[in-house]
């Protein structure tokens, strides 16, 4: 057996191979502190309060994307769905951590402290002291959110069950405002995700056919 055969083969473990990769580049991408970084805002942003009640839906993106990759690659039959969302990922992914280093760019609307403390803001302040505010544009978090929901409600397990998708769909969307309400993305930040997810969307599902996955 060559490489192509072993490769083909096993490509469904595609994505796991992926991720260390992916954890280097981003935690490198992170640690940098030698380049000027673009301040991302808009004045939508100052529309929108700061609510810690949405760290609910923003901890639940950890669960949904583990249980819809895991959903999908154990649909034996139809291999394609869990082939046409990693590629997806992979390729959202490896671009916005291309987009961060030829365009190091920031926030700064974390609250300085928070007015009404409680679970849910420690929390908040444990992430805000874990990750930085840095590399935000396009978000990371809001593509996987939307690749995630496409994969699900357009598999053949899913795609004529109106209220799984409903509901997937609603939890997506609140996944992106949380980003927002929790002050870790811009608007600009989610809007740009959703426009490079458009993009590879039209590119894997609607151009590439099944034969080649």
């Amino acid at each position: 057996m060559n490489w192509k055969e072993f490769f083909y083969k096993n490509k469904h473990f595609l994505f796991i191979l992926y991720l260390p990769l992916y954890m280097y580049c981003f935690t490198w991408l992170e640690a940098r502190d030698d380049v000027p970084f673009t301040d991302i805002h808009c004045f939508i942003d100052d529309w929108i309060p700061f609510c810690e009640i949405f760290i609910i839906p923003y901890l639940l993106w950890f669960i949904y994307v583990v249980l819809v990759l895991l959903f999908l690659f154990l649909q034996r039959k139809h291999l394609e769905d869990y082939y046409r969302c990693v590629i997806t990922l992979i390729l959202g992914m490896s671009t916005c951590l291309l987009v961060y280093y030829l365009f190091p760019n920031a926030q700064s609307m974390r609250p300085a402290e928070f007015t009404h403390p409680n679970v849910f803001t420690d929390i908040i302040g444990f992430i805000y002291s874990s990750d930085t505010d840095t590399n935000v544009l396009p978000s990371i978090h809001v593509y996987n959110s939307v690749a995630i929901h496409v994969a699900f409600a357009e598999s053949h397990y899913f795609k004529d069950r109106s209220g799984w998708r409903i509901a997937s769909f609603i939890l997506c969307t609140l996944i992106c405002l949380s980003t927002m309400f929790l002050k870790q993305h811009s608007f600009l930040d989610v809007i740009t995700a959703i426009i490079l997810y458009a993009v590879y969307y039209k590119l894997i599902y609607k151009i590439i056919p099944d034969r080649l996955l």
